[in-house]
């Protein structure tokens, strides 16, 4: 019961300050179930992240329903998916019926301006955090050069490159980089 109420105000205080979508909520979610409660290790967070980014869905629902899920049951992926919305859900209700009666208003378009840039920098913080855990199996603070992971830095500049050059499918990358890593790793797994 104590780890339910836990979840369910850890969510809420994700879906209370995740402004700019779900991307931006990823490090939120990180500090309150890695860093604050110390529910998950940094590793499997990530791997839970792959997961939401990988299933249809906003990924900020999608990573407290994995979250949930992992940490309480059924039950949990109820209890965090509940608080993550709620928040969002009453704000949103506020903010629509006073964007409309005011939406002409200066104000508040240089409060929307000036809410773009914290937006942008808490979605490059949470993509960094996951770059470092991928190429350094750590996160940003306890980055050790010797660790460095030869195999996910090809296969992220590949799936950069394609990304960019050919505006491949992102699905598709995921996936082929899914295989040539397990290919990849593979005399290392049947040992």
């Amino acid at each position: 019961m104590i780890l339910l109420f836990k979840l369910f105000i850890s969510f809420i205080q994700v879906g209370l300050f995740s402004v700019g979508g779900g991307y931006a909520a990823i490090p939120l979610i990180q500090n309150q179930i890695v860093n604050v409660h110390q529910l998950m290790t940094m590793a499997g967070f990530t791997d839970l992240i792959t997961i939401a980014e990988m299933t249809p869905g906003p990924i900020s629902i999608n990573s407290a329903t994995f979250v949930g899920t992992q940490l309480a049951g059924p039950i949990g992926a109820l209890i965090c998916t509940i608080g993550c919305v709620i928040p969002a859900f009453i704000i949103c209700l506020l903010l629509a019926h006073f964007y409309y009666k005011y939406r002409n208003f200066s104000g508040v378009q240089t409060v929307l301006a000036a809410l773009r840039p914290a937006v942008v920098a808490m979605i490059a913080s949470a993509g960094l955090s996951i770059l470092v855990l991928g190429l350094f199996n750590s996160d940003l603070k306890s980055i050790v050069f010797g660790n460095f992971r030869v195999i996910e830095f090809i296969l992220f500049i590949g799936a950069l490159f394609l990304l960019r050059k050919y505006k491949m499918n992102a699905i598709t990358i995921i996936f082929g980089t899914g295989i040539i890593g397990t290919l990849a790793y593979l005399p290392t797994i049947l040992k």
